[in-house]
Order: structure tokens, then sequence, then C-alpha cells
């Protein structure tokens, strides 16, 4: 079975003055603003492409729509509405399709969950953090627990 879900390409493009008024294909009116919005192989009004749950203006949200069952949307709505959820590999706690995440092999963690299991330090971008028995830490923790198990680590 083929997949329906597809993103799309949003151009905003400025009127010439000399050219023919185009039709919008939200409201089939003619285009006669300085600006109009190309998507889908359609020509819109700015205010009239938008998100068929949240009716956010997608010429200002970003420079993609998504389709699928006859819906034009928005990222967020179209990863909530379709995307895969997920566990928490910390909380176990569900991660909804839209939501930021951050992943160590293959474990999927809340932003919030993403810290040392052993000392709750958060992480920073550029942290070092370590993998151990499916468990997150710091590098402290890991290096102590690295010499309670006989053998320090090698420093490079």
């Amino acid at each position: 079975m083929q997949k329906q879900e597809k993103s799309f390409g949003i151009q905003m493009l400025s009127v010439q003055p000399d050219t023919k008024p185009k039709g919008c294909a939200g409201c089939n009116r003619k285009i006669k603003d300085r600006y109009l919005l190309k998507a889908l192989d359609k020509y819109w009004h700015e205010d009239c492409l938008k998100c068929a749950c949240c009716d956010c203006r997608l010429g200002e949200v970003g420079s993609t729509l998504y389709t699928k069952a006859n819906l034009i949307l928005c990222r967020r709505d179209y990863l909530r509405l379709f995307g895969v959820t997920g566990n928490c590999a910390a909380c176990s706690k569900l991660i909804p399709a839209f939501e930021m995440v951050m992943r160590a092999k293959d474990n999927v963690y809340h932003l919030d969950c993403f810290a040392c299991q052993l000392c709750n330090q958060r992480f920073c971008v550029g942290d070092k953090f370590f993998l151990k028995n499916n468990m997150i830490l710091c590098q402290t923790d890991y290096e102590e627990g690295l010499m309670k198990e006989g053998y320090t680590p090698q420093v490079r």
C-alpha cells in the first residue's frame, strides 16, 4: 500500500504589476495583494493557506506544509495526528511525536529526562555523556563506576 502523506514546499512570490491576477485556491478570488504563496502547484493569498487543524498561516510558520487524507497541515499538527509516538527510556512516559527529544543509540528521551541517572546532572549541548548498561551517565559517575570495576579509563 502506498503512503499518502507528503511534505511540500511553500514559496512566497511577489506579484508583478503587469501580470493578470491569479486565482486563490483557498477562496477562489483574484489575488491582488503584493505577495502570494505558491504551494501544491496552486496560488494562495497569505491568509488562505492555513492548517486545517490550528488555522495557523502556513507561510508564516515555515516553508513546508504536509498533506494527508485531503488535509493541509502544519508540521506540528501533522506529527500530532499521524506521527509515531514512543516512550521515554528514562521515565517510560509517552513522548508525543511533535516533541523535541534526545537520542542515545536506540533510546529516546524527553529533553527534561536526558540527565545522568545516578546524580541527575542535566547535560548541555556539547557535554560528554556515557551510555552504560542502558543508563545515561555523566563523565564523573562513569569513571567512578569503571574504577569500582577494577580498571581506569584511558583519557585521550
